[in-house]
């Protein structure tokens, strides 16, 4: 009678839960097809420069992707190695031509991002989780490294001013 009790409350338990997990597998299919089709917002929250402190964004900042551009406005703080071409400070740029590479790993996806047309950044870097929160990493050719850390959201089809 033990047995059957615990078994009673296991499967309960399980049935309870089972919404739960479907809405973690819908979202991590939401996540891929963003991904695949290059359709996705990373919205920084906080950066992490290389040397400094930590800082929480009160503007809104962020990184669009779409299947024919990235459309780029980070803030920069840290060292930079040589002085700016514009007055502008910041991460800001719009790449037409860049490589794009997605891998998903055992927690989320990893994201390589290469703008070609863009002096500036060397390399960018997005790691996303199963529950949407992601760190961004931009390796630069003129400054320190800088990371950001946030959410992705699905895209939209608002063209963003050019920079």
């Amino acid at each position: 009678m033990k047995k059957l009790k615990i078994l009673l409350a296991f499967l309960i338990t399980m049935i309870w839960d089972l919404p739960a997990l479907n809405a973690q597998e819908k979202d991590a299919a939401v996540l891929q097809q963003m991904f695949d089709t290059k359709n996705f917002i990373f919205k920084a929250e906080t950066v992490n420069p290389q040397s400094g402190r930590t800082r929480q964004l009160t503007q809104e900042y962020d990184l669009t992707i779409t299947r024919d551009k990235i459309v780029c406005f980070l803030p920069y703080y840290g060292r930079a190695f040589s002085a700016p071409v514009s007055s502008e400070g910041g991460i800001k740029f719009t790449s037409i031509d860049f490589g794009y590479e997605v891998k998903q790993v055992k927690k989320g996806w990893e994201i390589t991002m290469v703008p070609k047309d863009v002096t500036d950044v060397h390399q960018m870097y997005l790691t996303a989780f199963t529950n949407g929160k992601a760190t961004l990493q931009v390796t630069s050719n003129n400054r320190q490294n800088i990371s950001f850390n946030g959410y992705v959201d699905k895209g939209k089809d608002v063209e963003k001013k050019a920079f």
